[in-house]
């Protein structure tokens, strides 16, 4: 077994559906610094439309995440997924 740190691809959007909400913030935490990191501008983050737990839960690290410059919700997912626009 390699001590290598795995080495995920980060892609313009995560899915967050296969987390527990308890781990939502630090999940997007770290997707946003990756990122931001890989130079993306704008971001999908899916959390799905339900009860609007995960929803709350997403925009309220993003409106604390200085890496964020503005978010909204997309409309076309029917409050399904939230859009970030990252800083410079």
């Amino acid at each position: 077994m390699s001590d290598e740190p795995v080495r995920i691809p980060i892609e313009r959007e995560i899915d967050l559906h296969a987390f527990q909400p308890r781990d939502i913030p630090a999940v997007v935490t770290a997707y946003l610094a990756a990122a931001h990191e890989a130079g993306f501008r704008e971001v999908r983050l899916v959390h799905g439309r339900g009860r609007g737990v995960q929803r709350g839960i997403v925009q309220t690290v993003l409106e604390r995440e200085p890496l964020v410059a503005s978010f909204h919700d997309d409309t076309a997912s029917h409050l399904g997924a939230t859009v970030a626009r990252l800083a410079d």
